[in-house]
């Protein structure tokens, strides 16, 4: 009797504590789930609102990464809640304007992702040059798409300079982004010493002139480069226009796509997949690769980043 009454009072001690767990896990639930409506309205408000004060639709990007902005902007004002930042946004131009530029990717780096580059170094761009001697073309054509303050065109130069000991060939590089204070930066090609480290000693010497604290890229490097305002999501154009029909080699659009809704990863992939020559290659970056394989590309080298159309 008595090991009947321990046993029963065990079990109601069991009881208790799993409808515990269940009534926390529900509430959890509960909260998260209204944090989440209350999260879609605001992103709602402030896409029709900026939509209307500043002609810009941000509806196409990536429903985690817009999440993170607005999380980021509320911590950065202080506000207190999400109802607070929209009051703020809304009154608030320098508010508009910065969580508007929170939306432009700029993060870059010499020689980022240093195996895509190693096998374009060692593999694609001789494959190039060799089809370019064989064929009688005038010139290698390059896109970088979304070059933001210019690292990533200047380091495909270096490697095409370095090329040019070997072999003899003409070559331009089209470098663009959506925004034109990225493309003055890129242009005057100034970069701190604090954003050096993945260049060798020797290309630094080679390709750049020291200014105090900062690196200037030498005119002999940046005479190939084009650089120019262009929009990937603009319906109008194909290519830069500056480029006038596309025909690339090989184009650069790395760390970007992720950022967008499916339907607009579609429409980068297409209008600059439309913009290579037959057997040219799009590049990548290794935390987009799945995206091509979704959309049929092969990659031409495992873990390179680097596709072809199949």
């Amino acid at each position: 009797m008595f090991t009947n009454c321990c046993n029963s009072h065990a079990n109601g001690v069991r009881n208790i504590r799993y409808n515990f767990i269940v009534m926390v896990g529900n509430n959890y639930q509960q909260t998260h789930n209204l944090k989440r409506i209350v999260l879609d309205k605001l992103k709602h408000k402030i896409i029709d609102h900026l939509n209307k004060v500043a002609s810009i639709d941000l509806s196409m990007y990536e429903p985690v990464f817009f999440e993170q902005t607005i999380l980021k902007r509320l911590t950065e004002t202080n506000c207190s809640g999400y109802s607070d930042y929209y009051e703020l946004l809304h009154k608030n131009k320098i508010e508009s304007d910065l969580f508007i530029k929170s939306f432009q990717i700029n993060y870059t780096e010499f020689f980022r992702n240093d195996f895509t580059f190693s096998v374009l170094n060692k593999l694609i761009i001789p494959e190039i040059i060799s089809n370019f001697n064989k064929n009688n073309h005038n010139e290698i054509r390059v896109w970088c798409a979304a070059c933001a303050d210019g690292q990533e065109a200047y380091s495909i130069a270096m490697l095409l300079e370095e090329h040019l000991k070997i072999k003899q060939f003409n070559y331009r590089i089209f470098a663009t982004d959506q925004s034109d204070t990225y493309i003055n930066t890129a242009q005057k090609g100034a970069y701190h010493t604090s954003q050096m480290g993945c260049l060798s000693l020797n290309r630094i010497n080679n390709w750049f002139d020291k200014k105090g604290e900062f690196y200037v890229v030498k005119n002999d490097l940046k005479k190939h480069i084009e650089f120019s305002v262009f929009d990937l999501l603009n319906k109008q154009f194909s290519c830069p226009p500056s480029s006038i029909f596309g025909n690339f080699d090989f184009v650069f659009c790395a760390n970007l796509l992720y950022y967008y809704k499916p339907e607009f990863r579609h429409l980068i992939l297409k209008k600059t997949s439309n913009s290579i020559i037959k057997k040219g290659y799009l590049i990548t970056s290794e935390t987009e690769r799945e995206t091509l394989f979704e959309f049929k590309f092969k990659e031409v080298f495992p873990h390179s980043a680097i596709f072809q159309k199949r």
